[in-house]
């Protein structure tokens, strides 16, 4: 395994493997001993990164979430798990009442928001469902339009100060709005922002449809304008949720969403599946390798129903591109 350092404050950076977990679905469409045994695989790799959040997966039995939660939180205690691994999970998006669908999810009113009061009863909910007494890292999951910005800050700052949570990340925001926040704590001197977490992958998004924008306004896919406020912020971390898209690039069964029905796309699938044959690899790990070791580096978090699934994704992490081979796939448009 290969690992980076995430955060900037001595007291509160943690150091993490280059590749990610993705919980949202153990313990619920994945079963208590599948997840656990995906688990166990994760962390005997060398894995020490595992994502999260308190909504999910709500809708699967329709209640309010918090089910990934209780099984990470199960999984470290029946493990002996300790503060080798780190725990990042997020608030914004829950449910305010269980039996609510996506699309009642997409209106503010029926989710918990980022109101100080939110975040505060999240964190500590969060802490008694995983079993720790610090959240590694909380992301604001999604926007609020409803709840002033320096509120929001100053909760998460609040939490950081008291020794509640370690890092403070931000999810599916407009880059403005984390720059303005971001202003907002520099300015106050209190913790702001340090990690972002976006949809990304290596296939392009179009960026003309409204259908790229969830319900309640947030910008879930990484687009140019982020790229570029990333690259000038070097001291952001950028985590990458569905890498794979779900498996649409390896799966006959997995179509790809609308976002990427362009000409652009099969022509960087092409490129693609051309480097993956001259590495030996499958187009997954090329995809996952390209993120990890690219000019802006991520950290791809990735699911897995199965252990061969992640021993897939875990093999991404030694495989190392060409500088000709990643110029290619750069250049495929």
């Amino acid at each position: 395994m290969k690992y980076r350092t995430i955060g900037q404050n001595p007291s509160t950076r943690r150091e993490v493997s280059v590749l990610g977990l993705g919980a949202m679905l153990f313990g619920t469409h994945t079963d208590e001993e599948t997840s656990f045994a995906v688990l166990d695989r994760f962390v005997e790799a060398g894995g020490t990164f595992i994502d999260t959040a308190n909504n999910y997966a709500f809708w699967f039995n329709g209640t309010q979430g918090g089910e990934s939660e209780a099984l990470l939180g199960r999984w470290r205690r029946s493990r002996g798990i300790g503060d080798e691994v780190v725990i990042a999970t997020k608030v914004g998006g829950r449910p305010n009442a269980a039996g609510l669908s996506f699309a009642d999810t997409g209106k503010q009113e029926n989710i918990e928001g980022l109101s100080a009061k939110s975040i505060r009863e999240a964190a500590a909910r969060s802490r008694e469902l995983l079993g720790v007494d610090r959240l590694d890292v909380m992301y604001a999951h999604i926007e609020d339009p409803n709840t002033p910005l320096e509120e929001t800050v100053r909760a998460f700052a609040e939490l950081v100060e008291e020794g509640g949570v370690g890092l403070v990340g931000v999810s599916n925001h407009w880059a403005w709005k984390v720059e303005r926040a971001r202003t907002i704590a520099a300015t106050a001197g209190l913790p702001g922002y340090e990690v972002l977490q976006y949809q990304h992958s290596y296939l392009r998004p179009r960026t003309d449809l409204p259908a790229r924008r969830s319900p309640d306004g947030s910008q879930g896919l990484l687009d140019g304008d982020l790229l570029s406020y990333l690259r000038e912020n070097p001291e952001l971390t950028l985590v990458a949720y569905s890498p794979l898209l779900s498996g649409s690039y390896t799966r006959a069964d997995k179509a790809l969403e609308h976002d990427y029905e362009h000409p652009g796309t099969p022509i960087r699938l092409a490129a693609l599946r051309e480097v993956a044959k001259e590495a030996d690899a499958t187009p997954n790990q090329v995809v996952l390798s390209w993120l990890i070791g690219g000019e802006i580096p991520v950290l791809p978090i990735t699911g897995a129903s199965s252990v061969a699934q992640l021993n897939e994704s875990l093999a991404a992490v030694d495989l190392v591109l060409t500088q000709e081979q990643r110029a290619r796939l750069d250049g495929a448009f």
